[in-house]
């Protein structure tokens, strides 16, 4: 097998050969991914395995233009709770528009942003997302781990 591409994971760098990137190719997703973070280093991350795994998707970096990406065929929202957006107006949108938020946190700050957890499908930390991205990215909220906030 060839491979194509490798991401960071806290273990080590992954490879991802030829025959994942095909797969994923063949039987992409369905429906885009709307990702609300202005962190650099996690919008790289999130971009290149979406791209991998042949999933949609979009990032926006306000609640106004988060209200402009929504529409039909977005499957979730991907939420960073620690991104310092207007919280309350961005969960308002996303439900207004009967759209699931899969937000991510950090154990540091999982007191502070627990307010919001409520309004979300699922939380889960950054090293959950991390680990489980392109899972998460397939199959949102279907993509289970018991290690999240």
């Amino acid at each position: 097998m060839a491979w194509v591409a490798a991401t960071w994971e806290p273990q080590g760098w992954t490879m991802i050969g030829a025959d994942a990137r095909d797969a994923a190719a063949e039987n992409p997703a369905p429906g885009r991914v709307v990702a609300v973070v202005k962190d650099l280093f996690f919008v790289a991350r999130i971009r290149e395995t979406a791209r991998l795994a042949g999933v949609p998707l979009e990032f926006v970096k306000s609640v106004e233009a988060l209200d402009a990406a929504l529409g039909d065929g977005v499957r979730f929202a991907l939420v960073d709770l620690t991104g310092g957006f207007d919280y309350e107006r961005l969960f308002s949108t996303l439900e207004a528009r009967a759209v699931p938020a899969l937000a991510f946190t950090t154990h540091a700050l999982a007191r502070e942003t627990q307010r919001w957890h409520g309004r979300c499908a699922r939380v889960v930390t950054k090293e959950t997302l991390t680990r489980e991205l392109p899972a998460l990215l397939r199959d949102g909220m279907a993509a289970r781990d018991e290690t999240g906030v």
